[in-house]
């Protein structure tokens, strides 16, 4: 294994600690309950009420495989490049679910379309970021 430079392994723990904010984020998204989701503006019920199954169970595969991807980067494992394919592939079929077969964009406005792009470039760039590491040995 070479030696990976200094940014490596800091960079790898802010993403960890980004993947722990999503994987919160969605446990908290699957606790709420009918009441809760009521209490929410329209445009976010709306949301809620047209988002497939099959998007719930991608967002999951997205925020785990980045968390546990993410790790392993930390700790310079090889498997983290296909748990982060996976967190990638996952996040794209969650987008297509909420945004490219509801109206979620026009309903909701552009925010979490935005800060869906942020996502997937962060995501990107993990994906990228392994893929790096394991060509230039960083990781084994």
């Amino acid at each position: 294994m070479n030696a990976a430079p200094k940014w490596f392994v800091p960079v790898a723990i802010l993403a960890v600690l980004w993947n722990l904010l999503g994987c919160v984020a969605f446990a908290g998204d699957l606790m709420l309950t009918a009441d809760d989701v009521a209490r929410l503006p329209p445009e976010q019920q709306a949301m809620y009420a047209a988002r497939p199954a099959w998007a719930v169970l991608a967002t999951g595969a997205a925020v785990l495989g980045g968390l546990l991807g993410s790790l392993g980067l930390a700790l310079r494992k090889r498997w983290a490049r296909p748990l982060l394919v996976l967190s990638l592939v996952g996040l794209v079929a969650q987008d297509i679910g909420m945004f490219g077969l509801t109206d979620a964009v026009r309903n909701a406005g552009p925010a979490p379309l935005v800060m869906q792009g942020v996502v997937l470039a962060i995501a990107i760039g993990l994906v990228l970021l392994a893929r790096k590491a394991v060509h230039r040995g960083w990781i084994a």
